[in-house]
């Protein structure tokens, strides 16, 4: 698994907010443009907030690939579901990160997105219990044509 191309935007220079509506915004950084949102539930101290995106390249592989920080770190091997409306997508996974799981999928998920009001991500905490973060999509369908756009004008510069 080619993880380092799944990895977030760096914070090697700070990412431009593009467009931002409801609880979503879209952020530039060098060839990468991405819709972003935070979780809605409450974040656990000396722990980075749970946060959702879906990443644009310009010119390169990605066109919509979901990428999830959970909000703490998953039992090892656990299952990762992503819930929007009542359709679950299983997602890859590794520590507290997890992915969709190609092309197909992520059209999958952006078509599911823009037809419902939230999402929840799903894992098995190392005690067994539920990990649950929850996601408003108010803004979500902006946030993604606009990161989409963003990647494109990244190509024709």
């Amino acid at each position: 698994m080619e993880l380092a191309i799944f990895s977030f935007l760096t914070l090697a220079a700070a990412p431009s907010i593009v467009a931002a509506d409801g609880q979503w915004a879209t952020l530039s950084q060098g060839r990468t443009c991405e819709a972003a949102a935070k979780s809605v539930g409450a974040t656990i101290k000396d722990r980075p907030p749970a946060r959702a995106s879906l990443a644009f390249d310009a010119g390169g592989p990605r066109h919509g690939q979901l990428a999830v920080r959970l909000s703490r770190l998953p039992r090892p091997g656990a299952t990762v579901m992503l819930t929007i409306g009542d359709q679950p997508f299983l997602l890859m996974s590794q520590g507290d990160m997890a992915w969709s799981r190609g092309p197909k999928q992520e059209q999958a998920i952006i078509a599911a997105i823009r037809s419902n009001s939230g999402m929840r991500v799903e894992a098995r905490s190392p005690g067994g219990g539920r990990i649950v973060d929850r996601y408003s999509l108010d803004g979500a369908p902006l946030a993604i044509d606009a990161a989409a756009a963003c990647s494109v004008t990244l190509v024709n510069r």
